[in-house]
């Protein structure tokens, strides 16, 4: 039971080795440990501080890219449109070319069918004086049978020609 009902020694001497061992750790210990913990604070503290540079940051890097794909899709719709103007534009050169090539080609094809119709109605009437020239030689011949009127209008028809 003394324990439990302690004497006037014990708490004299437990109050002497308290205040001991409190000098002792607030020379040796309590200002390491203060600075220690300090220390810790003040890393903690420049962390958190870190971090929320670091946030602003990413913010702003965030922003900065959101622009930046605005900007790049602005652009690439400013390219889209300018090539769909080029491919119209080629496009429409396309067809003015071919349309002049297809107008030349019909005008040469119609000189040719002119010329080509020309040289045979030229052909047809070449082939009609030769059936006239015959017909008109057959018909004369069996006229001509050796009479003497057409032996005088042969020798007048010698007589108008006149040789060079």
């Amino acid at each position: 039971m003394e324990l439990v009902n302690p004497g006037i020694g014990l708490i004299f001497w437990t109050g002497i080795i308290f205040a001991l061992l409190l000098v002792i750790l607030s020379k040796f210990a309590w200002k390491p440990i203060n600075n220690m913990i300090s220390k810790r604070n003040q890393s903690i503290e420049d962390a958190l501080n870190q971090a929320d540079l670091a946030r602003e940051e990413m913010k702003k890097l965030q922003a900065d890219n959101e622009k930046i794909f605005a900007e790049a899709r602005v652009e690439r719709d400013k390219i889209l449109s300018e090539a769909r103007e080029i491919k119209e534009q080629i496009v429409g050169q396309a067809k003015d070319e071919a349309q002049s090539e297809v107008d030349k080609i019909k005008k040469a094809a119609t000189q040719e069918i002119k010329a080509q119709k020309t040289a045979a109605m030229e052909e047809i009437k070449n082939q009609v004086l030769d059936l006239s020239v015959l017909v008109a030689e057959k018909v004369i011949r069996k006229e001509l049978e050796a009479t003497p009127e057409q032996e005088q209008l042969i020798d007048n028809l010698l007589k108008d020609v006149k040789l060079n």
